[in-house]
């Protein structure tokens, strides 16, 4: 696709209110879908580094790490605190297709 999307998955592959794991290009990217809204973030948590973001529970438009509580906003993975948290990745749906698009950090050193 252009504009470097990836294809990720069906639309049909995901369940409402439910997270799902993918690995792409060695990045943890959990999907989820809410009120049939597509949002994809970062799998990882940024508490422990734990890859689990995808098996949280959905609470509005936050989805809560299932080991440590966090919170992290689903459009702009930030904490309710307005605190820094989850990578967003966008997404584009495409003849029942999803895609999203990998944003590479940048190290300021």
């Amino acid at each position: 696709m252009e504009n470097n999307f990836i294809e990720i998955c069906r639309t049909d592959e995901l369940k409402e209110n439910r997270g799902k794991r993918f690995i792409l290009e060695n990045t943890e990217v959990a999907l989820f879908k809410v009120r049939d809204e597509i949002f994809a973030v970062s799998n990882i948590c940024p508490h422990q580094h734990s890859k689990i973001i995808y098996d949280g529970i959905i609470e509005d438009e936050f989805v809560v790490c299932p080991a440590h509580g966090w919170m992290f906003n689903l459009k702009t993975g930030k904490q309710p605190t307005g605190a820094a948290g989850l990578q967003v990745y966008p997404v584009k749906i495409l003849n029942g297709k999803v895609f999203i698009k990998l944003l590479k950090k940048e190290l300021k050193w």
